[in-house]
């Protein structure tokens, strides 16, 4: 179906000495899934764009040839077709509706100016499939196909009218509605949550079935490879390290950078499902423990209004922080992980009735942050410090570096400019950054280098509290890998508390000494990670377990645990249910240490 052979693209103006795409071949059968994997970076978008015809301004392909058909002349008239030879109009006849793309992020991806009903039918339109009427009621049953809750209403939304994965669904349903012989899929989970994404992956395969076409799917994720890819190509540095069937790749690596990936990759310890006894009194030990809150949330809720819409994002939490320890929240996107966040840094207010306590130093009272002002506030946005999850528009574009960590130190007044200045190259050293890098701009770093500024900046006035808001999910694996390490010896090392916020079980399993499963706005599930992960038991922390994909071709996502619990609260296990006046079950110490929302009183049962 599509053959690349000896594919080069280079840079005009650019000074390195090579292609940054150098020699790339490997080949798509029909019906075949083959994964591009490798750090960003590596080449893999560069290829996908240019078996298209869309790459960026100053590229250009300089070498080889991408052959798109099959025997049966699916390419184009008489057979398969050259495509970086094609014309334009011959380009344009195949584009969308013989190879379709889904783009790694569909609000920039998608026009802000046209429903998603009618960027939909362009396809249909475009390519003369069909009249108006016809392709609305083909995008319909696209749209009821791919999962939309309300089809005629996604047809007449906008794209910021949606969230991330009914924007991501659209565009599966835009590349999918023409039937396409192949799909391209540049890293179309990554902002998903891993719910949604076990059932995007599982929709993908199942579309795959009913019209037998191929799919080249990009990612940097050995866990969808395992799950998603019949063969892999490893690139790194714009060159194929390594490519064979999934099984023998992720199985026996040959090469040391494929070897090095699948090492990085994240994954839930088998030993926590191996030792039910071990994670049981881990969490009495927990549990036995004399708390010792440095922060503490009590009966908080927080509603917003929208117009109209009171959308409650939080209802009734009650949690606490230990001091010392890192504090994982999971959940889905809308959970109210980071409504939880902003109100610990008190960017956001709780509603009436809610509770935050704050205790700097172990034995003494608490302070109370919404009754605080002046000094106490400040001085407790000195101790208790984010790190955010988008590391560049976290960062100002206009300040170097140097500025950005300085910053903070400016702010609260903290030295005079000579020794904010060697306390900065002392953070940037501190966090694996060289220090002589202070007056470079955020843009001249890579996204582990930035997300380590963020870091840097967090750490500037020795907080005793950092709260984290996903700051690994969009990083490659390897990356991922440096700065978890990172976190933890900065930890060990300053004595931290961490609130560390994720929808990811394989990054918290490694880093958390307690996880609170948050779901609609509540605490569903809370424990330590060897209890939650050997003997989890709300349905929808089952889900999660479930949905995390792992780099092993024996061990894939199970669909139906992920599809119930992540289903209506409704279709759930008896004892989870809300009651007959839709209240929900309370949170129950269910063992030492281990809390789980659902009746008491059934237990027996």
């Amino acid at each position: 179906m599509l053959k690349v052979e000896n594919l080069s693209i280079r840079f005009r103006r650019s000074t390195m000495p090579r292609p940054v795409v150098d020699g790339v071949g490997f080949g798509v059968r029909a019906g075949q899934s083959v994964a591009l994997v490798g750090e960003s970076g590596s080449g893999k978008t560069l290829t996908c764009r240019s078996i298209l015809g869309i790459l960026p301004r100053g590229a250009e392909v300089c070498g080889g040839s991408i052959l798109f058909g099959d025997r049966d002349g699916n390419g184009g008239d008489g057979g398969p077709v050259d495509l970086l030879r094609l014309s334009r109009a011959g380009l344009r006849a195949i584009r969308g509706s013989r190879i379709s793309m889904i783009f790694q992020e569909p609000m920039s991806a998608l026009s802000p100016l046209h429903t998603i009903g009618d960027q939909t039918m362009e396809v249909l339109r475009l390519h003369g499939h069909c009249d108006r009427t016809v392709a609305r009621t083909r995008c319909l049953a696209m749209f009821e196909r791919v999962g939309f809750p309300d089809p005629v209403r996604a047809f007449r939304s906008y794209p910021f009218q949606l969230s991330g994965g009914l924007r991501q669904r659209a565009m599966i349903a835009m590349a999918m509605v023409a039937r396409p012989r192949l799909l391209i899929a540049d890293e179309p989970t990554t902002a998903l949550d891993v719910t949604l994404q076990a059932q995007v992956l599982a929709l993908i395969k199942e579309l795959q079935g009913e019209t037998g076409m191929a799919v080249l799917l990009v990612t940097h994720d050995l866990g969808v490879v395992a799950n998603m890819a019949d063969a892999v190509v490893v690139m790194r540095a714009g060159r194929v390290m390594e490519s064979g069937c999934t099984a023998d790749v992720l199985g026996r690596p040959l090469h040391g950078y494929t070897r090095k990936l699948i090492a990085a990759a994240p994954g839930i310890p088998a030993a926590f499902a191996a030792a039910p006894e071990a994670a049981a009194a881990a969490a009495e030990a927990a549990a036995a423990e004399e708390e010792d809150a440095i922060l503490q949330f009590r009966g908080v809720s927080k509603t917003f209004e929208r117009g109209s819409t009171r959308v409650r994002a939080l209802d009734g939490v009650d949690l606490s922080i230990r001091r010392g320890e890192t504090l994982a929240i999971v959940g889905e996107s809308g959970s109210g992980k980071t409504t939880l966040a902003r109100l610990a840094m008190l960017a956001d207010r709780p509603d009436p009735g809610g509770t935050l306590l704050f205790r700097p130093q172990a034995g003494t009272p608490p302070l109370d942050l919404l009754a605080a002002s002046g000094p106490e506030l400040t001085a407790y946005r000195r101790l208790a410090q984010m790190v955010f999850q988008d590391p560049y528009a976290s960062l100002s574009p206009r300040m170097s570096v140097g500025e950005i960590i300085a910053e903070p130190l400016a702010i609260h007044d903290v030295c005079d400019r000579a020794e904010r200045r060697a306390r900065v190259r002392a953070l940037m050293a501190q966090v694996g950054l060289d220090p002589s890098w202070t007056s470079r701009y955020p843009h001249a770093f890579s996204g582990g280098q930035r997300q380590r500024i963020g870091i840097a900046r967090a750490l500037a006035l020795d907080p005793r509290l950092l709260i984290c808001d996903e700051p690994t999910s969009a990083l490659d694996v390897s990356v991922q890998a440096q700065v978890l390490d990172l976190l933890e010896a900065i930890k060990e090392r300053l004595g931290l508390s961490l609130m560390f916020i994720s929808h990811n079980l394989a990054v918290v399993a490694r880093l958390a000494d307690r996880v609170a499963v948050m779901r609609a706005g509540r605490i569903v599930e809370e424990a330590p990670p060897a209890a939650l992960f050997s003997a989890p038991l709300h349905p929808y922390t089952r889900a999660l377990i479930a949905a995390s994909p792992e780099p092993d071709v024996h061990r894939p996502i199970d669909v139906a645990t992920v599809a119930l619990g992540a289903g209506k609260p409704d279709l759930w296990p008896e004892p989870f249910r809300p009651d007959a006046d839709g209240r929900p079950p309370s949170l129950v110490e269910w063992s030492p240490g281990h809390f789980v929302r659902r009746h008491a009183e059934r237990r027996a049962a």
